[in-house]
């Protein structure tokens, strides 16, 4: 895959969702300090971070990464993704709407410009070369070095991919769609092979299943009283099989359950990075691990048949 503007350092993207939210400013910094010290360079994050907290209303997480930033001193070592599109309805995605909603990105993250912005959500009522039209027109001026879609579908990627290309205007260079062993319909054979041929680099978010691919929820009483856990519970029937057989591959390699669902991800066709959190360094030691990891063929192919 050609070399992407904003891919670089470890084959991990650092997801901001918990900055502002549930990592507090010493940990987060604490979190922010390792990542760029272990040679961690992609940081991904969004407008409506985190707005589903109470007393909250977005761009908290981008604030939080523009002040790291700023008193470490280390914009031009990172590579910032931000999105832009969950917090308004289809006049969100005017062109001049766009534009502003990427202004406002910048002041809070205490910069000029990202490698990377998304258009966070697509619009089905929008025809799409409205949408593909407002995000080509930010790359202009440099604002944003590159563009991308999340939560799109293949047949509206590769109409917007078709636009942009007979226009002759910047298209769509990543995706940002959910992936992960337990949950594989969002990017399937039609969309992996779209990725493929338009050289369209695949960025999984929920890489560990809402933290149920970290094996902390198994019975019963391990469900419920956070939203984690409640986003996690849809897994409890399926997933044990797949749980199963990434504990046989921690046996076998040693590793702990999260290195192993990134690197599983990591072997997938066209997968520039999986995206992950962490809200304190334990945690991060565990996303670090994975970096260190690579499966064998015979172990990728048994965790893709457990979670078929």
């Amino acid at each position: 895959m050609t070399q992407h503007p904003a891919i670089g350092g470890l084959p991990l993207s650092l997801g901001g969702n918990v900055f502002g939210w549930t990592a507090n400013r010493d940990d987060g910094f604490a979190v922010l300090d390792k990542w760029h010290e272990a040679g961690g360079r992609m940081v991904d994050t969004a407008d409506v971070y985190s707005a589903w907290v109470d007393g909250h209303e977005g761009g908290e997480s981008e604030r939080f990464i523009g002040e790291w930033m700023e008193d470490r001193g280390v914009r031009d070592d990172m590579l910032i993704a931000t999105k832009t599109g969950m917090l308004g309805e289809s006049e969100h995605y005017r062109a001049d709407a766009v534009s502003d909603a990427l202004d406002r990105c910048l002041e809070r993250l205490r910069t000029d410009r990202v490698e990377l912005f998304y258009c966070h959500k697509d619009n089905e009522d929008l025809p799409i070369e409205t949408i593909a039209e407002s995000f080509a027109a930010v790359t202009d001026d440099g604002r944003a070095k590159s563009i991308g879609a999340s939560n799109f579908t293949v047949s509206r990627l590769r109409a917007a991919l078709d636009h942009a290309e007979a226009k002759g205007i910047t298209g769509f260079t990543a995706l940002q769609n959910q992936f992960n062993l337990v949950e594989r319909d969002d990017y399937g054979q039609d969309m992996q092979r779209l990725c493929l041929e338009r050289g369209i680099a695949m960025f999984p978010y929920f890489s560990l299943a809402a933290g149920y691919l970290t094996g902390k929820y198994r019975d019963k009483d391990d469900f419920g009283g956070s939203r984690r856990s409640d986003m996690a519970e849809k897994y409890k029937e399926d997933g044990p099989t797949v749980l199963a057989q990434m504990d046989r591959v921690a046996q076998e390699t040693g590793a702990e359950l999260p290195a192993i669902a990134l690197a599983w991800l990591a072997a997938q066709p066209g997968i520039a990075a999986p995206l992950a959190s962490a809200r304190n360094l334990d945690q991060m030691e565990g996303l670090l691990a994975y970096t260190e990891l690579e499966l064998s063929r015979d172990q990728i192919d048994r965790l893709t048949r457990a979670g078929a």
